[in-house]
């Protein structure tokens, strides 16, 4: 049995409008980036909408299933099993991210819960798998993958208020 929580448009200013959800679609990375950065989803029309598509069940889901995907193109990677285009076809920082399997895991395990999380949460673990600069894919980057993780998993944490 799934549930589902429903909000009112917390913003009367930027009433809902029937392209948002589209816009929010095609604007999905830098609209990601802004709320995993803590832009309230409140603040606008399509930041709502990209906070509402990417909180539903379907698509946390989803998400989990890519990072479920990363690491076994990371453990064939650091294998070195496997067709040679697979591992080399998306540069990841494999040892690394094999390294972090069990916080990914929990991320996982957070992403997939019945109950509503913050979209912040969703976001971050939104842009750690489709950002070129994330420590997933770039060793220069400036977090820890590790840290990266532990943050997304903190920010998908149930208890936290949905909105501020």
């Amino acid at each position: 049995m799934e549930s589902t929580l429903v909000l009112s448009d917390p913003h009367p200013l930027h009433p809902r409008r029937l392209g948002d959800g589209v816009l929010a679609s095609v604007f999905g990375a830098s609209l990601d980036a802004s709320l995993a950065a803590g832009c309230p989803p409140e603040s606008s029309r399509l930041l709502a909408a990209r906070a509402r598509d990417i909180v539903s069940l379907r698509k946390r889901r989803s998400i989990a299933g890519s990072w479920e995907h990363l690491l076994r193109v990371a453990r064939r990677a650091q294998q070195g099993t496997g067709p040679r285009a697979v591992a080399t076809a998306v540069p990841v920082c494999a040892d690394r991210i094999v390294a972090a399997e069990p916080a990914i895991r929990d991320l996982m395990n957070r992403l997939v819960t019945q109950l509503p999380v913050p979209a912040r949460g969703v976001a971050m673990a939104r842009v750690l798998l489709t950002d070129a600069t994330s420590p997933v894919y770039n060793r220069r980057a400036r977090v820890a993958l590790s840290d990266a993780l532990a943050a997304a998993a903190a920010q998908l944490d149930p208890a936290l208020p949905l909105l501020p």
